[in-house]
């Protein structure tokens, strides 16, 4: 099994249905990966970019885990990304991030059906993912196909919404699992 980071990028991790489920799952059915709560660990926004830097290097395959945050990355993981992914060290000459894998794994509060031509945003969820693939061609990160569930939403949160929640975020976890178990039994490439 390939060495796995999870940055969970959820701004209050203790408040969320979707992504604390899908983390927990993900923790339960693969113990080895390590799993970074950037809410928990750094509740005062002072990013800790040596040791978050050393993570990485340690990693072969990235996991960003986060609620999809008007169509980016919540606060607290733009900065994370601002802060780590430096010139020198994520991109350019002397760059070390290189060749390692790459996935998007994140809840959307709106329904599935809202992003489409014909929906409300007029666009595909897809078409919001360019910043990401942009960042990872820059990095010369081995971008994934991303793994996405749409309609955790906070809003009119009663139990039934709740736990329709909670099989919708294990159903994505079991499916980023399944990701990650095939990338650790695809054999290594020689270059």
């Amino acid at each position: 099994m390939p060495n796995v980071l999870i940055i969970s990028g959820h701004p209050n991790l203790a408040a969320s249905v979707g992504n604390i489920t899908i983390l927990l799952e993900v923790a339960r059915a693969l113990p080895g990966a390590e799993i970074r709560c950037l809410d928990t660990l750094y509740p005062d926004f002072k990013i800790n970019v040596a040791a978050e830097q050393e993570a990485l290097l340690k990693a072969d395959v990235i996991v960003w885990q986060f609620p999809f945050s008007w169509y980016s990355l919540p606060g607290i993981m733009k900065l994370w990304l601002d802060e780590v992914f430096v010139h020198g060290f994520a991109h350019g000459s002397t760059a070390k991030l290189g060749g390692k894998k790459l996935i998007l794994s994140f809840t959307t509060g709106a329904p599935q059906a809202l992003y489409s031509s014909n929906g409300f945003f007029g666009n595909d969820v897809e078409d919001y993912l360019i910043q990401f693939e942009t960042t990872a061609a820059l990095c010369n990160l081995d971008m994934q196909k991303p793994v996405y569930t749409c309609g955790v939403s906070y809003s009119d949160r009663d139990e039934t919404k709740i736990a329709q929640q909670k099989i919708m975020a294990k159903e994505h976890a079991s499916r980023l699992v399944t990701v990650l178990l095939t990338l650790s039994s695809e054999p290594e490439m020689v270059v």
